[in-house]
């Protein structure tokens, strides 16, 4: 297995071959980030891309329902790549020429750009493969529904994009890391994370008697005190479980006790064999925390996605080829993130490693993921396309030195 982290040798430059095809995919990206289409229904996109793939000279393969692959090249599959291709019911507030005309649903988290990489990646390959024979092939992964519980990783692999597939890398845009550097980590840098959803209900009535109801509201204050509170002393600390509420809600006069309520929150941990263990524990303590109150409870823990676990060699190879691509100075360490992410179930058999790709102007304004006015620094998407066609290369030439 090749040394990434020592490696020096010259590799093909990837910058010659993007340059023509980039103000096409800049264009490209900004139609996705128009036209954005919310999780399972990408079908817009799903039909851009097979068109333009087409038009390249591939055979790309639609998924059922969205989302589709595509290879490039022939012979052995040297590695796959994925981005995801959903977006998010947010209400867009950028002012962008090229804002979101579907109302209420807007790229806030960069799946645009992830997209219109792998578009790149392929096109770029695609050229290349034309000019001289890769030597092995590249797998490109365009999932869709990466912004659901559990996420549309699974669909994904139960029609076989993983068969033959020996490692997976991706991407995802930070709006923390300054454009022109990736953020890498080796291990867990994103977090498990989980939906729960609690329905209450009892016996109604007025403030002035709650004795004779079950006393909703009051229940509910418990649970969502108390159910962080448990777990912190039931879990290893160390494993950063966090319980956050985000949705709470009964009743609506304030002489009158309600009848029924609901509350909505995440639950989201570091590491992945806590991950286990808090989900059993939750549904046990939510239990627990109600019964004295005498409601009946409706718990919905829907298990989303462990934690996206980097290998070592796929994250050196990664850096190996920013390094040589971009620049020296270009890998920044970047912090695990409490957020989740649908890769990990790529990596539940695969090595592999998502790296972090910069989009934040040097000196601009500081955005966050999921927010309707995050506006990224587009020269961030012909980095990515570089980035990641220069570790997919290196992976072709280790097949032909084997």
């Amino acid at each position: 297995m090749r040394n990434y982290t020592t490696e020096a040798e010259p590799t093909t430059r990837v910058e010659p071959w993007l340059e023509p095809l980039l103000p096409e995919l800049i264009d490209f990206r900004r139609d996705l980030h128009a036209h954005p289409e919310l999780s399972f229904k990408e079908f817009r996109t799903t039909d851009k891309l097979a068109s333009r793939l087409e038009a390249a000279g591939l055979k790309p393969r639609r998924l059922e329902g969205t989302g589709l692959t595509v290879d490039v090249g022939e012979g052995p599959i040297a590695t796959a790549l994925r981005g995801d291709i959903d977006a998010l019911p947010i209400i867009e507030e950028t002012g962008l020429e090229f804002a979101s005309k579907n109302h209420g649903v807007t790229h806030a988290c960069g799946h645009d750009v992830h997209t219109t990489t792998m578009l790149g990646i392929a096109l770029v390959l695609q050229r290349m493969h034309e000019a001289s024979p890769l030597g092995g092939t590249v797998r490109i992964i365009f999932q869709p529904a990466e912004e659901t519980m559990p996420g549309g990783a699974h669909a994904c692999i139960e029609q076989g994009v993983l068969e033959g597939v020996p490692r997976i890398l991706a991407l995802h845009c930070d709006p923390r890391i300054e454009v022109g550097k990736i953020g890498t980590r080796i291990g867990a840098i994103t977090s498990a994370s989980d939906t729960i959803k609690i329905e209450l209900s009892g016996r109604g009535g007025h403030t002035s008697r709650p004795h004779l109801t079950e006393e909703l509201v009051f229940a509910l204050a418990q649970i969502a005190i108390n159910v962080p509170a448990v777990l912190s002393r039931r879990v290893d600390v160390r494993s950063g479980v966090s319980v956050v509420w985000g949705h709470i809600s009964a009743g609506a006069a304030p002489n009158a006790i309600p009848a029924s309520g609901y509350m909505a929150g995440t639950m989201r941990c570091l590491d992945r064999d806590a991950w286990h263990s808090a989900g059993r524990i939750l549904d046990e303590v939510v239990q627990q925390i109600a019964a004295p109150y005498g409601v009946d409870v409706h718990l919905e823990h829907t298990r989303g996605v462990p934690p996206v676990v980097n290998s070592e060699h796929e994250t050196a190879l990664i850096e190996a080829s920013a390094r040589a691509e971009i620049g020296e100075s270009s890998v920044v360490l970047t912090p695990q993130s409490m957020g989740g992410e649908d890769f990990a179930w790529f990596l539940a058999d695969l090595p592999g490693a998502m790296m972090r790709l910069g989009t934040k102007t040097p000196g601009g304004e500081e955005y966050d993921l999921h927010r309707g006015d995050y506006i990224l620094d587009e020269r961030a998407l012909g980095l990515g396309i570089r980035v990641l066609t220069a570790a997919a290369l290196r992976t072709l030439r280790d097949i032909g030195q084997q």
